[in-house]
């Protein structure tokens, strides 16, 4: 990547915070309480590349990509998309941003029209954004089709008539029907057989590179993310607790949590304790966080400073581009 590409940041983040309202059971009765869902959340994405975000189930890696494709306004924080504060503005400054970042989701079959053909789903996001005629964007959607590995004349068909792997190929096709820069993908192919997996990876390569894309892609499974990504963050509790390059990371994770997360991937090879115990018992609960670093229940290493202060994030000693929020990091 050259140095004017690495510039060239299309999402930046500020201690982006989203809270949510709900009622917790006490012995009074119902409670009130707010629950901090993603919490001083600070990165920036490069145009082209791929930012992988992945963490146990319940740690904010969807609310945080609602938030950066425009589904849920964050509570606090500064949030940049295509150079423009996204923060404040009114839902009719928002829409026409919609265009500009699209979102695919997890499951296919849920998230398309059983009523609609093909070719209205496709061009639905046409009309509603008043691109181009009928012609025309019938004529686009065939070429998106084809563009996602489905021929032109499945337009006719509904959604039912596909197996899971088309289907989502068809979501693939409709993220692209507005040229978006940005896409957020959250876990894409997590519904999909293995043997589809990989081709539909390999389908979002390859479109990443005939469109000019930015991905970000999240995911549980790092097997997954390191055939697509560029950097990985990891998660935890709503923080983002390392980021670094792909193979940084896997080489030379620092955080108790990474190391954990990369134990617990199945391989061929014997895990002779070279990265780490596998990570076990339950993360705690947002509604009630523990005092200090998120991770210091479950982490062998944690001392009292651990359970007192909150670590931030910050460069480890692989280098400016490889950060880490552990007050151990410069120790393990």
């Amino acid at each position: 990547m050259t140095e004017a590409n690495q510039k060239d940041i299309i999402v930046s983040t500020a201690n982006l915070t989203k809270t949510f309202d709900t009622k917790v059971a006490t012995e009074k009765g119902w409670e009130q309480k707010q629950v901090k869902a993603v919490t001083d959340i600070s990165l920036e994405i490069v145009r082209g590349e791929t930012l992988a975000l992945v963490g146990e189930s319940g740690c904010g890696k969807t609310t945080l990509g609602r938030i950066l494709s425009l589904f849920y306004t964050p509570t606090s924080g500064e949030f940049d998309l295509n150079g423009e504060n996204v923060v404040g503005l009114k839902r009719k400054h928002i829409k026409p941003l919609r265009q500009h970042v699209q979102m695919i989701f997890q499951d296919p079959m849920s998230s398309l029209n059983p009523r609609h053909t093909v070719e209205s789903i496709l061009t639905e996001p046409m009309k509603i954004f008043g691109s181009g005629n009928a012609e025309e964007n019938r004529k686009k959607a065939g070429d998106l089709l084809e563009s996602a590995g489905l021929p032109r004349e499945d337009l006719r068909k509904y959604p039912h008539e596909f197996s899971g792997g088309q289907r989502q190929r068809i979501t693939i096709a409709r993220a692209l029907a507005l040229n978006p820069a940005f896409i957020v993908a959250d876990e894409p192919v997590s519904a999909l057989d293995v043997s589809v997996q990989s081709q539909i990876l390999n389908l979002m390569k390859d479109l990443r590179e005939e469109f000019n894309l930015t991905y970000l892609f999240i995911s549980h499974d790092l097997a997954v993310v390191h055939h697509l990504a560029d950097r990985i963050a990891v998660m935890y509790l709503g923080r983002i607790v390392e980021i670094a390059p792909r193979d940084s990371l896997f080489e030379h994770a620092v955080h108790p949590y990474t190391r954990a997360l990369l134990g617990s991937v199945p391989t061929v090879k014997p895990n002779k304790g070279k990265i780490g115990r596998i990570l076990q018992g339950d993360p705690p609960s947002p509604i009630d966080p523990p005092a200090g670093c998120p991770f210091n229940p479950r982490c062998a290493h944690a001392t009292d400073l651990c359970r007192q202060e909150v670590p931030t994030l910050d460069v480890s000693r692989m280098g400016a581009a490889h950060q880490v929020a552990c007050h151990l990091k410069d120790e393990l």
